[in-house]
């Protein structure tokens, strides 16, 4: 993206509506979040490729209507709500209203210019709707785990083992709808076998990377794990070094690059050496782990970037 766009236009969604405003024109709108009401909006947004949109991630009411702006061409950047809300504090706005937050998010869009999203389709709103479910009921699956214990009563006990049973069994369904899905697209199985060469990771990491990381092979090794939130950031001030820390990102991403990891450190032999040696560094294990997911992430960005197999990258 060009970044001498210079209008901006920040949207504060909600279940109902979508709330805008355009910057340098300073106009303010509202349409309702619906079919009929995107079709409405997309008249009174300038011409695609012109300016930056830019709303917050509202736990998917944002969804549709940024496959639908992309789609038709414009650039889209989807923010975590947490760095609107400081960047507002940061310049004082304390008030919050729906049309008071669009203005907010216009101005982040100005001044920080976050990036875009990549292009995707229908299908992949789908795959994405099904990895989320997958992953909501493995919590779910957890939780009730954690309730089963033996100085329950019986008939409580029996409840929670159902419960467990029945979330069991849709996960089990949710796989084979993923992998069927996964299966219908060409770049998709393409990509997901892939990934798969790799040692560590398995059908739940290359599927959820697949449905949640489209950008997988299209940035370089820093724009990708700033991108997950693997990225280390400094907290230096005068002679003062303080510890490198990773924030913000794509939270579930990182919950499978764990576990991915955490099963390469013992299977794999690049990560496993990798791991070794910041041990015999003095690491704690905290730091190893999270330095062989950023790894592993890079490895997986350059595999699908070359179209190369794990086998041959090792060559």
């Amino acid at each position: 993206m060009d970044d001498s766009v210079n209008v901006c236009v920040g949207f504060d969604v909600s279940k109902d509506s979508l709330d805008g405003h355009l910057l340098p024109e300073g106009r303010s709108f509202s349409v309702p979040n619906t079919p009929k009401g995107h079709a409405t909006l997309l008249t009174q947004l300038p011409a695609p490729g012109t300016c930056r949109i830019v709303l917050e991630a509202t736990g998917g009411y944002e969804r549709r209507v940024v496959a639908e702006l992309v789609t038709a061409g414009h650039f889209v950047a989807v923010v975590n709500p947490r760095q609107v809300r400081d960047f507002a504090k940061a310049h004082g706005i304390l008030a919050k209203t729906d049309r008071i937050d669009a203005g907010v998010i216009a101005r982040f869009a100005r001044d920080v210019k976050p990036r875009p999203v990549a292009k995707t389709s229908q299908k992949q709103g789908e795959l994405d709707d099904l990895v989320t479910r997958r992953r909501q009921l493995v919590q779910m699956r957890n939780a009730e785990s954690n309730r089963l214990q033996d100085h329950l009563p019986k008939l409580v006990r029996r409840s929670v083992q159902r419960s467990i049973d029945a979330i069991v069994k849709d996960i089990r369904r949710l796989d084979r709808a993923i992998l069927e899905l996964v299966q219908s697209d060409d770049d998709w199985k393409q990509r997901f076998e892939l990934l798969k060469t790799v040692p560590g990771v398995g059908d739940v990491t290359a599927a959820t990377l697949v449905a949640e990381l489209p950008e997988l092979g299209q940035l370089n090794r820093q724009e990708i794990s700033a991108l997950v939130g693997l990225a280390p950031y400094a907290d230096d001030s005068g002679r003062k070094s303080g510890k490198r820390f990773i924030r913000g990102g794509r939270k579930s991403l990182r919950c499978v690059l764990y576990m991915a990891a955490l099963v390469a450190t013992k299977h794999n032999p690049v990560l496993r050496q990798f791991a070794q040696r910041l041990k015999a560094g003095g690491k704690v294990p905290k730091v190893i782990l999270t330095a062989c997911m950023r790894k592993l992430l890079v490895i997986l960005n350059t595999m699908v970037k070359t179209n190369t197999p794990w086998k041959t990258a090792l060559v």
